[in-house]
């Protein structure tokens, strides 16, 4: 890790000044919905005829235009008012841009992100694009722009980040969609390479094969490395639930879909809510801040979700014997916040950029990477192609061009059919599972023939009347999609509560999306029971005996038996497990299996032991707070919340959180006996049933608008606890009914009307 006196010095000094600008800044304004609407700049837009934008209470937008490219850019206006603070500081991130933001301490942060170079294959994505998709995409940066350079005030984030206003270009927009597109097997190696460096070679072979036999990298744990740590993670879609329920199981007589995506819980929300109308495209969903198309949501037709598939798209190369003279370098600008302007070299090997070079995966070994995001895909033109999609036929081959990040994806179809399939590009490896992280540059080999989604396996039609994903891993295939996999528990809980003969409804999905049995955590119990004494000394000690005894599973907030399992499991695994062993497990999400593993392995003394010098403890803390939402918590938080004085500003209150790690319902954290705060889990809501244009509900764990102060900043987290839903219909008449304040974008040479 190169940081440098120099840099930690000038680091020290600009973050002095940031700091002293939050101290004293002022207070963010507040602002209503209707001041709100009027920031957004109505005149001299750029379309050619006028557009009306119909909002509802909750600042959520449907949008009404003559054609598809006066559409595009009316949501780019929409996106640019909602989240123009998010999407800003996102691209710089893309571009490795972070030390403009926040002086010397993002220097090294930037040599990693410019070492990934997420935006390498833009060119030839450009070049591929037809005339129809880049001219959409256009329009979008268009709008964006408007707002942008026309729009008056800029959110907090230009001031306290340093950021100056710069036009997008179309290839801006494909970098950012890059960005969003990063690996998710990046979050393993994040974690588990520095774990690497540090145990003995024959520790870390018996742990590695224990670790690729799990689940799923730890979100929350990755994001606690640096900065760039914590960029890449705030894109990474890791997690979800999405199921599609045919028309012969529901009670409506047609198909029915329901999705809750899992991201990093902060404010921002990493979704926004949309619905359009246009000679092409009439539907409704949820959309991604900068990104010109919905990722989930339903048309006339159709409707589709969709989780992380989970996929290696990434491998590491050991180029430690590759001659200096096959690397290849080049050197980049960074702009410094209150520094000079630095001057960084980049390597580059056939295998792939050197990022070993970086702070991020810095090692002992010069290690390259190859990703299939470096190859040109069409992520811009698959969704944009599935919204228009008609049936089974169009939206499966629309999705041909999508490649990053791999994605299972579920689709409900008009003719009351249900789907599921694989959506990535990526290398055929053999079945054989890998011996190391790092791979020889032999491995290399397995990257010569790349496949896409007609390769992989589907589930089309089945007779159980429903497909469900939680990131499980995907059944058949001839090469392995990837290696770490989420627990068998969310998935297993959707198909008990899907599955059988009961027609379901909406508001069975509206139950399911909230579901917090937690039945997988009874067999680690059980364990934990076994070795409690039958008759404990003390009466605190022989209640928490008593609940843990009587828990069923359940993580609400009320549970006083998950506060007692989760208690004091934290204790023994303080006393039984390596640190470095249990930090591995956490980074991969099985710490349950791992440990449930190790303590049955344990001599019966030795676990008895254990449990009894945790359990006062952890009796302690179970009067203390009685129940587990007192312990577990949310607090969402945004980037500019982490600064002391005006950062308290822009976060919101902690409440009890509801579920845990592998709960339908998913509120993810680490194993603590004390206070903490869920940091990745559940944030956005969809549910549509194709009976009815107008059934489709969602709800977002925070609120639709990026402006700290804005009336609808926080206005969705009631609803998020509560269990309702914002009804976003399609009908132009309930459109009008529930969608009552108008903005009408009118054009640079609108036509005078004759008197």
């Amino acid at each position: 890790m190169k940081w440098g006196w120099s840099n930690l010095l000038g680091g020290i000094g600009v973050a002095a000044v940031v700091l002293g600008k939050a101290a004293y800044g002022r207070k963010p304004k507040l602002r209503s919905l209707e001041q709100r609407l009027a920031m957004l700049p109505c005149t001299g837009t750029p379309v050619t005829d006028a557009v009306t934008i119909r909002w509802n209470e909750y600042q959520i937008p449907f949008i009404e235009a003559s054609s598809d490219n006066d559409l595009m850019v009316a949501l780019g206006m929409v996106h640019a008012h909602l989240r123009l603070g998010q999407i800003e500081l996102m691209r710089r991130i893309a571009y490795g841009r972070v030390a403009e933001m926040i002086g010397p301490l993002g220097i090294e942060v930037d040599r990693s992100l410019r070492l990934f170079d997420v935006g390498r294959a833009v060119p030839q994505m450009l070049a591929a694009l037809s005339s129809e998709d880049r001219q959409l995409a256009e329009s979008f940066v268009a709008g964006i722009n408007h707002v942008l350079l026309d729009g008056g005030e800029k959110p907090a984030e230009f001031k306290l980040l340093n950021m100056r206003v710069e036009p997008w270009t179309l290839t801006d927009l494909l970098t950012f969609g890059r960005l969003a597109s990063a690996d998710i097997g990046w979050l393993v190696w994040l974690r588990l390479l520095p774990l690497r460096e540090r145990l003995a070679p024959d520790v870390w072979a018996a742990l590695w094969p224990r670790l690729l036999a799990g689940e799923m990298p730890a979100t929350a744990a990755a994001s606690e490395r640096d900065l760039a740590g914590r960029a890449i993670t705030a894109m990474l879609r890791s997690g979800s639930n999405s199921a599609a329920i045919a028309a012969h199981r529901s009670r409506s007589g047609a198909a029915m879909i329901a999705s809750d995506p899992h991201l990093p819980l902060s404010l921002p929300n990493a979704w926004l809510i949309a619905g359009m109308h246009s000679p092409g495209f009439h539907c409704v969903g949820l959309m991604m801040p900068g990104l010109p198309f919905l990722l989930l949501g339903r048309n006339r037709w159709i409707a589709w979700g969709g989780t992380s598939l989970h996929a290696q798209g990434s491998d590491l190369f050991d180029v430690s014997e590759v001659p200096s003279a096959a690397m290849r370098e080049r050197t980049e600008t960074v702009h410094v916040r209150g520094a000079r302007t630095r001057r960084l070299r980049l390597r580059e090997s056939e295998f792939g950029p050197i990022v070993s070079d970086g702070a991020l995966l810095s090692s002992g070994q010069t290690l390259a990477m190859r990703w299939v995001g470096h190859r040109p895909s069409s992520e811009l033109s698959a969704m944009l192609g599935v919204a228009r999609a008609r049936d089974w036929d169009s939206w499966s081959q629309a999705l041909r061009s999508y490649g990053v990040s791999g994605a299972n994806l579920v689709f409900a179809g008009s003719d009351g059919r249900v789907a599921h399939v694989l959506a990535a590009h990526l290398p055929r490896r053999p079945l054989q599972r890998p011996t190391d992280l790092v791979l020889p540059t032999q491995a290399a080999s397995h990257w010569e023939q790349i496949a896409d989604i007609t390769a992989m396996p589907l589930r089309f039609d089945p007779p159980e009347g429903f497909v469900a994903s939680a990131n499980e891993p995907p059944r058949g295939g001839d090469f392995p999609v990837g290696y770490f996999f989420a627990p068998p528990d969310r998935a297993e809980r959707l198909a008990t509560l899907l599955g059988g003969d009961k027609l379901l409804d909406v508001d069975d999905l509206r139950r399911l999306q909230r579901d917090v049995a937690g039945s997988g955590s009874l067999r680690m119990r059980d364990l934990l029971l076994t070795a409690l004494p039958l008759l404990p000394r003390a009466a605190a000690s022989q209640r928490l005996r008593e609940v843990l005894r009587q828990w069923n599973g359940d993580y609400a907030a009320d549970s006083a038996g998950a506060l007692a399992f989760e208690l004091l499991l934290a204790g023994v695994a303080k006393r039984l497990s390596n640190k470095r062993y249990l930090s591995a497990y956490q980074t991969v999400w099985m710490t349950q299996r791992l440990l449930r593993q190790d303590f049955a392995a344990l001599p019966d003394a030795v676990l008895r032991r254990a449990v009894e010098r945790a359990l006062p403890a952890a009796a302690r803390q179970l009067g203390r707070y009685a129940r587990w939402g007192a312990m577990h918590r949310i607090r969402l938080k945004h980037p500019l919340g982490y600064l002391p004085g005006l950062g308290r500003f822009f976060n919101a209150p902690a409440f009890a959180a509801e579920g845990g790690n592998n709960t339908v319902h998913k509120s993810g954290h680490s194993l603590s006996g004390g206070v903490h705060e869920a940091s990745f889990g559940s944030c956005a809501r969809h549910i549509s049933d194709l009976s009815d244009l107008d059934a489709n509900d969602f709800v977002l764990l925070g609120g639709q608008d990026g402006w700290a102060g804005s009336a609808n900043y926080l206005d969705q987290t009631a609803l998020w606890q509560r269990g309702d839903y914002i009804r976003v219909p399609m009908r132009p008449e309930s459109v009008r009914a529930a969608f009552t304040h108008i903005t009408v974008l009118e054009a640079a040479l609108m036509p005078v009307p004759a008197p």
